[in-house]
């Protein structure tokens, strides 16, 4: 399994250029899930509005990550109504776990593999599916995006792989 090794920008909360990259991605994350709500049940099965979380997080650094990860959910509830208002606060949780693991994972690992990028999507899921457990009460709800959802996580992993790559290489 090829691995690279990341170039890391842990841009902190106190550069301009820390906001400047969230708010790209925060446009990404508000773009992708409109593109993919023209699919029937296109945000249950692609689940857009992590892909640039992920992105952001893992080559930035976790406050790039956080500011997209808090940002994006909420804006694009306000924006579109979807979100559900009643789904934010699941989704904010689960954005916030992504940010974190995924800046995490790359500051510890510095590479970007395919390997990595499941990991990091395998922490957000499970322990996001089990905060949404506790918050709605039904384990099916969390499931879903196991069940319904695996072409997003897969488009998670092999296109956040690959667009980390990308931008290593720019």
């Amino acid at each position: 399994m090829q691995t690279q090794d990341v170039q890391l920008y842990s841009l902190s909360l106190r550069e301009s250029k820390s906001f400047l990259v969230a708010l790209a991605f925060i446009a990404g994350n508000i773009a992708l899930p409109q593109l993919c709500h023209l699919i029937p049940q296109g945000g249950l099965i692609l689940l857009p509005i992590y892909f640039f979380t992920l992105i952001g997080a893992y080559k930035y650094g976790w406050q790039v990550g956080l500011l997209t990860a808090v940002a994006s959910p909420i804006v694009n509830s306000l924006l579109f109504g979807m979100p559900a208002y009643g789904m934010v606060p699941v989704i904010l949780i689960k954005s916030v776990l992504l940010a974190l693991s995924a800046g995490l994972m790359a500051s510890y690992i510095r590479k970007v593999s395919l390997l990595s990028i499941l990991a990091v999507v395998l922490i957000y899921q499970v322990l996001g599916g089990m905060a949404e457990w506790a918050i709605v009460g039904n384990i099916a709800a969390p499931l879903q995006d196991f069940r319904l959802g695996l072409p997003g996580l897969l488009l998670q992993v092999v296109g956040g792989y690959l667009v980390i790559r990308y931008l290593i290489k720019k």
